[in-house]
């Protein structure tokens, strides 16, 4: 059975850093998108930021330039770096993992973030 588990959220004041860690655990998938996803109080859950096995990005625009997606794909782990956070960055932040053979998509239980003011 696939997991996924997020580690690295907190309390940070703005300006701060945090760095999640997603450790994916139960299978190894060749080809897959891994990447972290958020959803502050309601709102939606939104893309933040992912990676190919490639090495291809996306980035939300509010994120660009703030944080940094990386994967270290022999140990199933993606990482995001998160600086100059701001309060509108606060939200629970869940990792999430696509694979194309078969097509399967995979969520973690999410990690809390929250920026103070």
């Amino acid at each position: 059975q696939v997991q996924l588990v997020e580690s690295g959220g907190g309390l940070v004041q703005a300006g701060g850093s945090l760095r999640l860690s997603c450790a994916v655990s139960g299978r190894n998938f060749r080809l897959n998108t891994m990447g972290w996803y958020r959803q502050a109080p309601g709102k939606q859950r939104e893309l933040v930021a992912v990676m190919s096995s490639g090495g291809t990005t996306n980035y939300a625009d509010s994120v660009k330039g703030r944080f940094t997606i990386s994967r270290d794909n022999p140990k199933n782990t993606v990482f995001l770096q998160m600086n100059s956070l701001k309060p509108e960055d606060t939200a629970v932040y869940y990792c999430n993992l696509v694979t194309i053979a078969p097509f399967m998509n995979y969520w973690g239980k999410g990690t809390l973030v929250t920026v103070s003011s």
